[in-house]
């Protein structure tokens, strides 16, 4: 479901778009760690959620 994270990876909350941008912290089976921009860190559990990949602030 979230194959393509990684850590560094931008990634955007399908559900919960005024968290705004993250990045991705560490990625542990289904448990995803992203620090959003409006959120800060949360932990994410991706087999109940698909992030949304984004090119990042350059992109």
């Amino acid at each position: 479901m979230n194959e393509f994270l990684e850590p560094g990876s931008f990634v955007r909350h399908p559900e919960r778009p005024d968290w705004g941008l993250g990045q991705v912290q560490s990625v542990i089976g289904n448990r995803v760690t992203v620090n959003f921009e409006h959120a800060g860190k949360i932990v994410i559990d991706g087999s109940r959620v698909s992030l949304l990949p984004d090119p990042g602030p350059e992109g």
